[in-house]
């Protein structure tokens, strides 16, 4: 009677070890399918999304910072000096900088309110600028990684959006001296301007 006891007991241990595992094993399972989505829906460090998705430390560095007005700027520069500014440019021309900085020549575009998209799936979404200029500055900014050196370093064609500030200097051509303290970074051929519109669609 004893052992039919244990057999019992045994068999009654034996299920619930199994459930808990087939539990533990589902709870993995959903945990996984989440994860995924959640990382399919991202707009990953380019921007892949409807509309333009900023970075968490993008976002910390906007903080109180104001849209690169160039008319203002030039109407009344003090105003505009040590305060922080945002802004979105395409890489002209890249020079070594003071103080390990890369110098950056950018035509300054505008961001539009709404990315250009290949398909209906948002993956296929690209950060979408003006193609037409309204400015030019000269930004000094520290780069590292591969936006220092390697096939996607930052250059000429690439996009960048900068946070930092008006300095007091001007550049040899006469325009503004930007210093960034923060930049995102898109290679050529990972954005797309308002030219792209008749090959893609909103």
């Amino acid at each position: 009677m004893q052992r039919a006891f244990t057999l019992t007991l045994a068999t009654h241990l034996s299920t619930r070890v199994g459930a808990a595992l087939h539990l533990g094993a589902a709870a993995c399972l959903s945990a996984a399918v989440c994860f995924s989505m959640l990382g399919c829906s991202s707009a990953g460090p380019y921007g892949h999304s409807r509309v333009y998705s900023p970075l968490a430390a993008e976002r910390a560095a906007l903080e109180g910072a104001v849209e690169y007005d160039p008319v203002m700027a030039t109407r009344n520069p003090e105003a505009w000096q040590g305060k922080p500014i945002s802004l979105f440019g395409v890489v002209v021309s890249r020079d070594a900088g003071s103080g390990g900085t890369s110098q950056l020549k950018l035509s300054l575009r505008t961001l539009e309110p709404r990315n250009l998209c290949e398909e209906e799936a948002e993956d296929s979404c690209r950060v979408t600028v003006s193609d037409r200029e309204h400015a030019v500055v000269h930004a000094h900014v520290a780069l590292s990684g591969d936006d220092d050196l390697g096939r996607y370093s930052v250059g000429g064609g690439s996009l960048v959006r900068l946070v930092g500030e008006l300095t007091d200097d001007f550049s040899e051509d006469g325009t503004p001296l930007f210093r960034a303290t923060y930049y995102r970074h898109w290679p050529r051929g990972f954005y797309v301007t308002t030219a792209d519109r008749g090959r893609m669609r909103r």
